[in-house]
């Protein structure tokens, strides 16, 4: 019987060593879904990636 893979933790909890979902983790292992991507340590759709960078940088000034 196979191992079930679950998808990677939306966001990052910073812990060490990094749990076995973290998204940083997936990204480094290259075992991120297809279609996603890691930014500012949140699990994000490639195509919304920019939307994400452009709202966080809004939060910070």
């Amino acid at each position: 019987m196979a191992k079930s893979v679950r998808m990677p933790k939306k966001k990052c909890c910073q812990d060490k060593p990094r749990c076995k979902r973290c998204p940083l983790r997936a990204l480094a292992e290259g075992t991120l879904p297809p279609g996603y991507t890691v930014k500012k340590r949140r699990l994000v759709k490639l195509d919304k990636a920019d939307e994400v960078l452009a709202k966080s940088t809004r939060k910070a000034a």
